[in-house]
């Protein structure tokens, strides 16, 4: 048994590895980072049988995505954890972290879901689950461009789910939407979130032991917001998420 994680050398990408480094036989743990990379397999090694592969690579070239790809097949879990944030008016942020950041939070989940997908109804096994956020039910003004990427894994996965279940196969796919989380996300993003942060390791947790769902929202805050966002207009939410993170920038 194998499984794959991107975004693996810290917050929620490296505690899904060590929670499933007790699961699997091996782990192929990609991220940009070689040193944390290298700590982590040295954690793990210390702690676990399993046999821990560690990629350094950037996914934001999705050619890269396509080279992993080939180089370790059978994947019998995929993580797409990879990617990051940026806050500000959008006419203001920085236009090449901002496609960086869709090439990474898009485009990279979607080259590895394809290419394993495939693999995947082939075999009839496996699983992808695909890491978005509380963003993906609401807009998300003053973080435009994140908010508009982690909306475009939940389509996604939604819309793969649905076309898994007409072809009565036994591989599954699933989407987490954690809230706000203890990890290095508020440094890159440029933001510092006011409410509380959950930890990682239980959001990792909570993740593993309901792999058996397709919406995985930890938390009664993810839950409550993603039934708001059913019932209240757009526009108001809008509005409300506007003065919240003027607040955190400033």
């Amino acid at each position: 048994m194998k499984t794959l994680i991107t975004g693996a050398s810290s917050g929620i990408g490296k505690d899904f590895a060590k929670i499933l480094s007790d699961k699997y036989d091996e782990l192929i743990l990609v991220a940009r980072d070689t040193k944390k990379l290298e700590t982590v397999k040295k954690e793990l090694e210390g702690t676990s049988n399993s046999k821990i592969v560690i990629v350094s690579m950037d996914l934001s070239d999705y050619k890269n995505c396509i080279k992993l790809y080939d180089t370790y097949k059978d994947i019998d879990l995929l993580i797409n954890d990879a990617g990051f944030g940026d806050c500000g008016y959008f006419e203001k942020t920085d236009l090449e972290k901002d496609i960086n950041m869709i090439n990474t939070n898009i485009t990279a989940l979607h080259t590895l879901t394809k290419l394993y997908l495939k693999d995947m109804i082939k075999t009839n096994k496996g699983q992808i689950l695909n890491v978005a956020s509380i963003a993906t039910f609401v807009p998300g003004p003053l973080m435009a461009t994140y908010y508009s990427t982690k909306a475009y894994v939940l389509k996604l996965s939604e819309s793969i789910k649905e076309e898994l279940k007409h072809k009565n196969t036994n591989v599954k796919i699933s989407v987490l939407c954690p809230g706000p989380v203890k990890t290095n996300f508020e440094k890159t993003a440029n933001v510092e979130f006011q409410i509380s942060k959950a930890d990682s390791y239980k959001v990792a947790s909570y993740t593993i032991k309901h792999l058996n769902k397709f919406y995985i929202c930890p938390g009664l805050g993810v839950k409550f917001t993603r039934v708001l966002s059913k019932i209240i207009p757009s526009s108001l939410i809008a509005k409300f998420i506007y003065k919240a993170q003027k607040r955190r920038i400033g």
